[in-house]
């Protein structure tokens, strides 16, 4: 089963930036889907990216145009770009393998917290 350990978070300023890094093991990382979630307290976890085998992106309208995903196969490890970061973006962000019928099949790691405060 896939094992998961995100990193990168921490404390900025709204406007800021910050990249995360999920290191992937467990699956064969170049042939998966794989998407970054996040969870803010009192909510629902919610997809904010993704990125298919072939590198196809797509992401939630809220982060579209500041986030971007990426991954590096010869480092089993994905990535998540965030720019104009804004308070509502605070949240424990976690990232996962997701199968063809958009399912996750990892367990969840414990995720990286983002706060955005000035």
């Amino acid at each position: 089963q896939a094992q998961l350990v995100e990193s990168g978070g921490g404390l900025v300023q709204p406007g800021g930036s910050l990249r995360l890094s999920c290191a992937v093991s467990g699956v064969f990382f170049r042939t998966n889907h794989m998407g970054w979630y996040r969870q803010a307290p009192g909510k629902q976890r919610e997809l904010v990216a993704r990125i298919t085998s072939e590198g196809n992106t797509n992401y939630a309208d809220s982060v579209k145009g500041r986030f971007t995903i990426s991954r590096d196969n010869a480092k089993n490890t994905v990535y998540l770009q965030m720019n104009s970061l804004k308070p509502e973006d605070t949240a424990v962000y976690y990232c996962n393998v997701i199968n063809n019928l958009g399912s996750v099949i990892g367990s969840w790691g414990q995720g990286t917290q983002v706060t955005v405060s000035s």
